[in-house]
């Protein structure tokens, strides 16, 4: 430009410019302006989906929220790995690295051995007999790891007795063992769970199905959102549920918050905790049993029947996933003296999906980006 020139050159004129003999350099100054913004702003990010599906995110009210990109990725805003709440991204982090480092010793040692109850000492079964008999001298039961008797029949072991974990630091004085039963305690529930939420996935084409047989078989019965609603409030409940357990290992753990808490708080807590967890541990398996019955199969008075545990336990699950995640958020991480956890806020109707917004002079080009609009709803562009 000339010296004192008063024309402003902005980014229509550069295109109009450019575009007259250099139309792939128009292009290319374009998506490198639509890079330059996204990167400068922390409110907007790529999606993470591999291979790359050319959309951004952009949010208008917080960073630490979990969205699902019109390609179907659901993932956290801040952290952009998996959607991971209630577990702050430091945690899961922190538990993902732990999972790949230790996979192959864990797996051996869980899939081979049993915790003696008495020494806590690895147990590898060389019988048939599901009654075991460690070095210590303690008889246990192999199924459940129960300390028992020695005397047994066919059926019964005297003194069994099954038990969930339990931490006992006067009766396991090696901390590195204690500390690999108790992740392994965690691993084994995280595990679980996430394994139950991805076969559940895959009752979405049966779900519909039943749906169909119910229409045909009752039309006097036309509302059937009873049973997607209650697949959907599942979906979410085990999410929850599955990385509840990664947040309370290292929520109680001695790594990541020693010294912020006494620890009769921090055994208080935990109490609190654990009883909402397995509150709404119990009736997601309640709404899992329900949702999975042949219920198309039912006459109409049991299906009217299951349509009402459905819909109270889809009630009941969403107000113990809210109570878990408040007292994640003011008990328990709210209470510490350094506020440097963050969760993404529970949301009832599940991760927002994002929608497509077209900006630009151009209308054919093929650039946008996404927003939070005022009804709360997160919107978008396809870049």
């Amino acid at each position: 430009m000339a010296v004192r020139c008063p024309a402003i050159c902005d980014e229509a004129v550069i295109r109009q410019l450019v575009s007259k003999s250099h139309s792939g350099l128009a292009e290319k100054f374009e998506r490198y302006l639509l890079e330059s913004y996204i990167e400068d702003n922390k409110m907007v990010k790529w999606c993470p989906s591999v291979p790359h599906c050319g959309n951004a995110i952009r949010t208008e009210d917080d960073e630490f929220c979990e969205v699902e990109c019109s390609c179907g990725l659901q993932f956290c805003f801040s952290c952009l790995s998996e959607a991971h709440s209630p577990c702050s991204c430091l945690m899961w982090e922190l538990w993902s690295k732990k999972c790949q480092k230790e996979s192959e010793t864990v797996t051996w040692i869980s899939d081979n051995t049993k915790a003696c109850p008495r020494c806590h000492k690895p147990v590898e079964k060389n019988g048939g007999c599901n009654l075991v008999r460690c070095i210590c001298g303690q008889y246990f039961c192999w199924l459940c790891g129960g300390a028992t008797g020695r005397d047994h029949t066919w059926t019964t072991i005297s003194g069994h007795s099954c038990g969930c974990y339990k931490e006992d630091i006067s009766k396991n004085p090696e901390r590195a063992k204690r500390d690999l039963y108790r992740y392994m305690h965690y691993l084994n529930r995280y595990k679980a769970h996430n394994d139950s939420f991805k076969l559940e996935s895959e009752l979405r084409e049966t779900i519909q199905e039943k749906i169909e047989t119910l229409e045909n078989k009752y039309s006097n019965l036309r509302n059937f959102d009873w049973v997607k609603n209650g697949l959907s409030r599942l979906f979410r409940s085990r999410r929850a549920l599955t990385y509840s357990y990664p947040f309370a290992f290292y929520m109680f753990g001695d790594c990541l918050f020693k010294g912020e808490m006494k620890r009769e708080e921090l055994k208080r807590k935990q109490l609190l905790f654990e009883d909402q967890q397995q509150q709404l541990e119990g009736n997601v398996e309640r709404l899992s049993k329900f949702i999975e019955e042949p219920f198309d199969e039912f006459p109409e008075e049991q299906v009217m029947e299951t349509r009402m545990q459905i819909l109270n336990l889809c009630v009941i699950t969403d107000n113990l996933c809210k109570k878990m995640y408040e007292c994640i958020e003011y008990d328990l991480l709210g209470s510490l003296k350094y506020g440097t956890q963050c969760i993404a806020p529970y949301n009832s109707n599940g991760i927002e999906k994002a929608a497509e917004l077209f900006i630009g002079c151009n209308a054919e080009a093929s650039t946008g980006a996404r927003h939070k609009s005022d009804n709360g709803q997160i919107d978008g562009e396809v870049v």
